[in-house]
This record gives C-alpha cells, structure tokens and sequence, in this order.
C-alpha cells in the first residue's frame, strides 16, 4: 500500500467509511510506516481535543447518493431549460410588438405634426371665421392680426391656389416624415 492511499483509508475510516478488509490493510502498512502511523495519531488526538470541547450531541452523517446528485443536475437542466423558454417567448412578443409600436408612433407622430398644418390651412382659407370666432374676448389683438393677416393674404391666397406648389409643399412634408422614420427604426434593423 502506498502512502496516499493509506491516508485516504484514514480518513475513511474516521468517518467509519471504512471495509474490514481495509481495516487490516491499513494496520499492516501503518506497522511498516512511521509516517502514517504519527498522522494517524494526531488525526485521533485532534479528534479527541474536538469531542471534549464540542457539546455531545450525535452527529448525522449526510450521504449523498449518485441518484440524488443526477436528480439535481436534471433539476437544474430542467429550470435552465424553462429560463430559456421564457426568454425566447419575451423576445418573440418584443419581435412583434416592434412593427406595431413604430408604426403607432408614426401615426401619432404624423397627427400631431398635422394639426398645425390642419389649423394653417384652416386660417388661410377661413380667416374670417376665425377672426369672427375669436374676437369677442381678444378685440384689440384680433383686430391687428386680422389687418397684418389682410397683408399676408394675398400671398399665401397664391401658394393655395396654385396647385403645383401646394403639392410640392405636400411632397416635401411626406419626404420629411420617411426621413424621420428611417432614422428613428432600431438600429439593428438599419
């Protein structure tokens, strides 16, 4: 018997781990090693020391099988497995809800940019509604808007009339919009 293997056979055999066959192995080297034999004595002077410090209660060895430790890393498997899943899931729903949200916010977007035109166009074409519908509280700055917008008129009567222009104005509104929204997507998606 070597030397490591009688020092595995001693602790084996302070944990009462230990075959009678082996019992007897270890006795014959440790007749033979001097070695051995003082680690063995110290092991049990140690243990001595610790018995008669420590409150005698029973100690429970814990003796964990081959059964128990696969059932635990199947265990573990099993749970990282669902982890997994559940990833997966919350990146399919973002995945879908993507298009969805992008194209909320461009309808959102788009309204609320079109607001200020629809109001533009309202005041161009019935000023006078507006100054009517206005007036009663605001009078005196009514009345100077209403005369700087009598100026203004004209010319804004010419960019409604012509169509040609009003349609460019269009074109370079929508234009706009796609740039904002290219430059606004993921930018895995680019």
């Amino acid at each position: 018997m070597r030397c490591r293997d009688a020092k595995n056979f001693i602790a084996a055999q302070r944990d009462g781990d230990l075959a009678e066959s082996d019992v007897l192995a270890l006795q014959e080297h440790m007749k033979l090693c001097q070695e051995c034999c003082s680690l063995e004595q110290r092991q049990r002077s140690l243990d001595t020391l610790l018995n008669s410090s420590a409150p005698q209660t029973p100690v429970k060895k814990a003796h964990v099988s081959t059964e128990h430790i696969m059932l635990a890393v199947e265990q573990h498997r099993q749970i990282s497995q669902q982890l997994e899943d559940i990833r997966q899931q919350q990146q399919t729903r973002v995945a879908h809800l993507r298009p969805v949200g992008a194209a909320t916010a461009a309808i959102i977007f788009f309204t609320l940019g079109s607001v200020p035109l629809l109001l533009f166009a309202v005041i161009l074409i019935q000023s006078d509604l507006l100054v009517k519908a206005v007036s009663s509280p605001l009078n005196g700055i009514i009345d100077m808007l209403f005369i700087s917008g009598q100026y203004v008129q004209t010319e804004l009567l010419w960019v409604t009339r012509n169509n040609l222009l009003l349609s460019a104005m269009a074109f370079a509104f929508v234009v706009m919009m796609g740039v904002w929204l290219r430059l606004m997507r993921h930018p895995q998606e680019t």
